[in-house]
């Protein structure tokens, strides 16, 4: 295991060459009608970068990140099934297994064998379980401020198991639809708004679809099948990793203890471990040069032969 321990900077992270376009549009089917919402940017024939999102956000996430990896790198941001412009079936499974295979399927409709794979959050909990289970498709791996193998602060473990609860007993949704989960939600990003680090268009885009019937039916439907509880089967396996991997953490996060990116990088062979100061759970938005910085350097390190 590597570290790196950085304080926060005033760098924005963002780029001025050709990866600064505006990235390109599409849409991707999985698990037959369910459509996936992705952005490209950085050459089509360069070598992928997948980044995945966490709750409860959207691609908007890496806007500070893109550009300077699109300078050299077919850098693709998806909105995860059910979340920002992707659909939000009711008739799928959300269970972990589930959303690891999807992951994996999403590879496939973007016609990717094998691909660079990051993750924040809930996107670093599934690259994680990808890797695992399909070592062959993850070239390098990035897993940011995520609950991987293990789960969250004791406060915020009962949040989400009782969310989960809800989710899962059909007498308490009629009252769990009339809850106002958009305020919610802005109340917990409210001092990343108050100091500069997230635009409120930004948040709107991550938050306002909870404010419709259709979207709080999907949460909870999600919700449903979420489970809180440590994932064993993913601790066993780290020291089986083989791709190269980072682990990036803002040491003041609330929800997730830093002793968890410290259990991941001294039991991945080789991980460099970077621990931001003074950044919390949203390190891409709050120390956005450093971790761009640490990407790259995982992005130079030699990986397997793959092809994509």
């Amino acid at each position: 295991m590597s570290t790196q321990s950085s304080s926060t900077g005033a760098g924005t992270g963002t780029g001025t060459g050709a990866g600064a376009d505006r990235p390109r549009t599409r849409s991707v089917m999985v698990d037959g009608d369910a459509r996936v919402a992705c952005w490209e940017a950085g050459p089509p024939d360069a070598e992928p970068v997948l980044l995945l999102h966490g709750y409860p956000a959207n691609h908007h996430c890496w806007r500070h990140q893109i550009p300077p990896l699109a300078d050299r790198y077919r850098v693709i941001t998806p909105d995860l099934l059910g979340w920002g412009e992707s659909d939000r079936p009711l008739h799928l499974s959300f269970d972990y297994d589930t959303e690891v295979t999807r992951l994996a399927r999403l590879l496939d409709a973007l016609d990717l064998d094998s691909v660079n794979l990051v993750g924040h959050d809930y996107g670093g909990f599934l690259a994680l379980g990808l890797t695992e289970t399909h070592p062959g498709r993850v070239r390098r791996l990035a897993v940011l401020n995520s609950r991987a193998h293990a789960t969250f602060t004791r406060p915020w473990y009962a949040v989400f198991s009782l969310i989960s609860l809800v989710g899962r007993t059909s007498a308490l949704r009629p009252a769990a639809m009339r809850l106002p989960y958009a305020a919610i939600h802005r109340r917990s990003f409210a001092p990343l708004v108050r100091a500069g680090h997230l635009d409120t268009g930004v948040l709107a885009d991550y938050v306002d679809w909870m404010d419709t019937p259709e979207g709080r039916r999907w949460l909870l439907h999600y919700f449903g099948d979420y489970r809180t509880p440590p994932r064993p089967e993913l601790r066993r396996h780290l020291r089986d990793i083989a791709c190269p991997t980072a682990v990036i953490w803002g040491r003041t996060d609330p929800y997730l203890s830093p002793s968890i990116a410290t259990h991941l990088a001294g039991s991945i062979p080789d991980a460099e471990l970077t621990v931001l100061d003074g950044t919390g759970h949203w390190v891409m938005d709050e120390s956005p040069a450093e971790v761009t910085a640490a990407l790259s350097r995982l992005l130079a390190r030699p990986a397997p032969d793959a092809t994509s």
